[in-house]
């Protein structure tokens, strides 16, 4: 079974092991550090993470990754980023599924948020496959939009919107 919840300092050594994997990280911010320290995970647990919309993704209470909605400024209150990484021994079951649906719905239900999208690098199909699955429709695609390790890749925009 999944569940949200916030971070605790017994992510620490989680979060350094799951952010120091290029199967990983290979498609998520190069804001995130490389390497990931100990002193990255403590700032993360007692300062990044601090929010009602960044949570842990835990299965059967185990650490299996983080997923969170980062709301837009200014006139783009409205709208909100969501982004997730699971760790690799939980790839391909159903937890990312969960945790999106269950995030998406926490969203729409709680805040004025009514419009969420992802940013999807062009190579990460199954992160657009889930997507798709979940409701979330191609929007756009952004030509060489992000360039990371030396590499231009198209940015696929998805969104789903409230029914509100």
């Amino acid at each position: 079974m999944i569940a949200l919840r916030d971070f605790t300092d017994n992510d620490i050594n989680d979060l350094v092991v799951a952010l120091n994997n290029k199967a990983v990280t290979q498609f998520l911010s190069s804001k995130i550090p490389s390497p990931y320290t100990q002193k990255d995970a403590k700032w993360w647990v007692n300062e990044g993470s601090k929010g009602d919309l960044i949570k842990a993704i835990t299965f059967n209470g185990q650490f299996a990754g983080c997923i969170g909605v980062e709301r837009g400024e200014f006139e783009y209150h409205r709208s909100g980023e969501i982004g997730y990484w699971i760790t690799q021994e939980f790839w391909r079951k159903g937890i990312a599924s969960a945790a999106l649906e269950t995030m998406t719905n926490y969203v729409f239900t709680n805040t004025d948020i009514v419009r969420i999208y992802a940013s999807v690098f062009s190579d990460n199909t199954a992160s657009m496959q889930l997507l798709l699955k979940l409701g979330f429709e191609q929007e756009a695609v952004l030509q060489k939009a992000i360039f990371k390790h030396a590499q231009f890749y198209n940015s696929h925009i998805f969104v789903k919107f409230s029914q509100r």
